[in-house]
């Protein structure tokens, strides 16, 4: 597991290499070549272990093949010339995966492009525990779209009783969508802050037949709609005439004027009246 660890200033070993070149140069000129060689030895050796970390980055450290510990404070270090240093970002970071083609509960095939928002949060797990932390999360990502996707169906005009759908349940799905990628994510010790999809339609080899199926659907509950109004004006107009007393109806004039109402009140162009200069019954 990750361990936090604080080396020592690089500032005290700054000045001890600042101070070794004088004595090299020193040495040198009164020919103690022993102690020009070994100030010249320890100048080289301690020169690879000083390394700089600013706010938001970390650094893995590795002494033959053993993990170390992990430096997360920012400011000027010095450790072990021969320990192996891996500088990894812990910024906020995101992606925006390309609209991929997956199949909805019912089957239908659909394209969902997906926003990751993710950062590190454990070193240990993402250097050692996997090959490559960003591939991964890209692949991972994209098997959590396909798995979430075939959970709900696109629409409730496929699945009328479907109470969560892609395109409805916005707030459910980009959560499901989130615990989906976070379980996956989390082997590789990335934390994933939000996820949400960006994309959603139905792929091009049925996008016309479904948009087609929708207006449908749409028309047929609008005249459904207006067929309920028709029926219930044609209703109150017949008792108020009844209750008036302003004219009589047998049931066969009855029928022909119900007839009448309802194609003028359900027709989807205005009526053309045509004027009866005779008697009722003509």
């Amino acid at each position: 597991m990750e361990k936090i660890i604080k080396p020592a200033s690089g500032y005290l070993l700054l000045l001890l290499e600042l101070a070794l070149i004088p004595t090299i140069a020193l040495s040198f000129i009164n020919d103690l070549l022993i102690l020009g060689v070994i100030a010249a030895i320890a100048l080289i050796l301690i020169l690879p272990g000083f390394f700089t970390l600013q706010p938001n980055k970390a650094m893995v450290l590795i002494l033959f093949g053993a993990y170390k510990g992990t430096v997360k404070a920012n400011g000027f270090f010095w450790v072990n010339p021969f320990m192996t240093k891996q500088k990894i970002s812990l910024r906020v970071r995101n992606f925006e995966n390309k609209p991929l083609k997956v199949n909805d509960k019912i089957g239908n095939p659909v394209m969902v492009g997906t926003i990751v928002v993710w950062q590190v949060e454990d070193t240990f797990k993402a250097t050692f525990d996997v090959e490559d932390y960003e591939n991964f999360i890209h692949l991972q990502s994209d098997a959590a779209v396909r798995k979430m996707a075939g959970k709900y169906p696109y629409d409730d005009f496929e699945a009328e009783d479907a109470e969560i759908t892609l395109r409805s349940g916005v707030e459910e799905v980009n959560h499901s969508l989130e615990l989906e990628i976070s379980e996956r994510l989390e082997h590789a010790g990335i934390k994933v802050i939000e996820a949400r999809i960006s994309h959603l339609a139905y792929a091009s080899e049925i996008a016309s037949a479904m948009l087609q199926r929708q207006q449908a659907t749409a028309i047929v509950a609008a005249r459904r709609k207006i067929v309920d109004g028709a029926v219930g004006m044609v209703d109150m107009a017949l008792e108020d005439l009844k209750l008036k007393g302003i004219v009589d109806f047998d049931e066969e004039k009855k029928a022909a004027m119900v007839s009448n109402l309802m194609v003028v009140l359900c027709s989807d162009r205005a009526a053309s009246p045509v004027l009866n200069v005779g008697t009722l019954n003509q």
